[in-house]
């Protein structure tokens, strides 16, 4: 059985170790950064990406693949968007640790889902908010990635408040893992293997 680790004691708040254009509105930009991403990668792999307006459910996004023949129905997965600069993944490593900041979060990944599936996508950014972008002629080139991580059937013991989870550092959010998350919901295969 696949656990939710204990959370690590003694993170600063977010807005003690940010250094923020306006740290009024750090949080929102976070967000804003992570969508542009998300919309980024996706549209690269020739899918959708509908923001859900209200955070009901625990999901910030759903990706959506349209139908490759007109007959087929369309591939979709819904995401939940976590971004931090506390984290900084180590490639050597297997995984990094992300600690949600409410139990709720959690509880809505780790039930089991027919369809659509879920996933949990962290990205991670540097301290200093001028630096989690750059533009150059080749391109705008976005500090750090986001990681993704399937946490259904996940178990956390519902005493935490706010689980840890292992995000593993070989899923990174790109065009050919988005895909193979969505043909992997396709042929009805687990996504946490």
């Amino acid at each position: 059985m696949v656990r939710a680790i204990e959370p690590a004691d003694g993170r600063k708040p977010r807005a003690s170790h940010i250094e923020a254009v306006d740290s009024r509105h750090v949080t929102q930009m976070m967000e804003q950064l992570q969508q542009g991403y998300i919309k980024s990668v996706a549209a690269t792999a020739g899918l959708a990406v509908e923001i859900v307006p209200v955070d009901v459910y625990g999901y910030d996004v759903r990706l959506i693949r349209p139908p490759r023949d007109h007959m087929d129905e369309e591939s979709a997965v819904l995401a939940q968007l976590k971004c931090t600069t506390q984290i900084v993944p180590d490639p050597s490593r297997e995984s990094f640790s992300y600690q949600f900041t409410k139990r709720q979060y959690f509880d809505h990944l780790v039930k089991p889902r027919k369809y659509p599936k879920a996933i949990l996508i962290v990205m991670t950014t540097p301290t200093r908010q001028a630096d989690w972008t750059k533009v150059t002629h080749d391109g705008l080139w976005t500090r750090r990635s986001c990681f993704w991580v399937s946490l259904e059937g996940v178990y956390a013991d519902p005493s935490v408040k706010k689980p840890s989870v292992r995000v593993p550092t070989r899923n990174r959010v790109d065009a050919n893992a988005l895909a193979n998350i969505l043909e992997k919901i396709d042929r009805g295969e687990p996504l946490n293997d």
